[in-house]
Formats: C-alpha cells, structure tokens, sequence
C-alpha cells in the first residue's frame, strides 16, 4: 500500500526520456504473419477474427465508407492489444492517457465529418435543425445539435480512458488489499484473491470490449457521414 495508487499511469522514461512511443509501437510487432500458402491455426484464427469484425462493422456502410476498412480494422487490433498489454504487472497502458485517446478519436472524428461535408452537404447540415422543429427553436437548437457534435471526439476519448482507468485503480486496490491480508487472515485472502482473479477476467473482456466500441462508434461517425 506504500506505491502512490496513479504511479502506474505515469508515462515511463528511460535515461530520461520519454519511453511511450516505443510502447505504442511495439503491439503491431505481436501480430502474427505468415509467407507461407498455408497458415497455421494461429493465423487462420487472427484472419477469420479480423474478417467477422470488419464484416459486422461495414456491412451498413456504402463504396465510400468501405475505403475505411483497414484504417478501422488495424484501430480496433492496435487498441485491443494495447488494452491487452496494459494488464501485464508493471506495464504501461497508452490508452489510459486522454491526450493518447484524442489524438485518436480527434484526427478520425474530423476526417468522417468534413466528408460528410464534402459529400453530402445538405445532409449534414440537416443534423443541425430536425425537421419540423418551432422557428422559436431554431437557434437554441442549431447551438444543441453544434455542441453535440463538437463534443463527439471528446465523450469517445473519455469513455475508453476512464473504463480503462478505473479497472487498473480496481485491480490495485484489491492487489494491494490482497498483499496485506497474506498476513493477517488467510482464508479471506484467498476469498479476495478468487474476487482478483475474477476482476481481471473481467478485465481482460473490458479491454475487448472497449476496443469494439470506440472502433463501432468511430464506423457509426463515418456512417453518418457518407
């Protein structure tokens, strides 16, 4: 209990300097890839994944928002093996930094609604005044629908950091309560080590999860917008 409960979310150096960059490329390096005509079941499993998930997320999507496919694939891959790697002991997980989080979610967001606006730019001003709304209504509306818009970068960036974030903070605390009670009560202990190794299964889903879901919302901008 004496290690600082946020030191695990502070982005490592080394001989001084900044490290995460090289922790950021290094889960690409994991994926495996075979030159081989037949592949193993490792890769055949990784392939059959990748085809059922661009599949579900680009089914609802025209010509134009299919040419994202292998920008959406290789987000999901990069944030669910970063999620991944993050429940390692002593590691570093990127995608609990919000800074990381916008620089992902901005960049995306803006692409999908300028073609959206390049595209079809009656619709996409349509979002900003549903139809048959009071002409009292107008400008406070046209303000709502603006500030929603504006702020979809942001709730996608703090969605992932704090379901990450608060599954590390969980994890310590019940290590931590885990280590402490070693000495002093064995039979909750291993009450406390069985919740541990049920949280970190749940975390382990989480990380999934949570790189599904900001991949499909993501897909559901570009939807929009094409």
């Amino acid at each position: 209990m004496n290690e600082n409960l946020f030191a695990s979310f502070i982005a490592p150096t080394v001989l001084g300097l900044p490290a995460a960059v090289l922790i950021i490329l290094f889960p690409p390096l994991l994926i495996p890839t075979s030159k081989y005509l037949i592949n193993n079941r490792l890769i055949t499993t990784q392939q059959w994944l990748i085809k059922l998930t661009s599949k579900q997320m680009m089914t609802m999507h025209n010509t134009k928002g299919r040419t994202w496919s292998l920008m959406l694939v290789s987000l999901i891959i990069f944030i669910a093996t970063t999620n991944l790697l993050g429940l390692l002991p002593h590691s570093f997980t990127p995608t609990t930094q919000l800074s990381m989080n916008l620089a992902m979610a901005i960049p995306l967001w803006a692409g999908a609604v300028i073609m959206g606006f390049r595209s079809k730019i009656k619709n996409a001003l349509a979002h900003f005044l549903p139809q048959g709304t009071p002409t009292p209504l107008i400008p406070m509306l046209v303000i709502i629908e603006t500030i929603s818009l504006l702020i979809q970068p942001m709730a996608l960036a703090v969605r992932l950091t704090a379901n990450i974030t608060a599954g590390h903070l969980l994890m310590h605390l019940i290590g931590s309560a885990t280590l402490a009670m070693s000495t002093i009560n064995l039979p909750s202990t291993l009450i406390i080590f069985t919740i541990l190794i049920l949280l970190t299964i749940l975390e382990i889903a989480v990380a999934l999860i949570q790189a599904y879901v900001f991949t499909l919302l993501v897909s559901l901008y570009l939807h929009d917008n094409t």
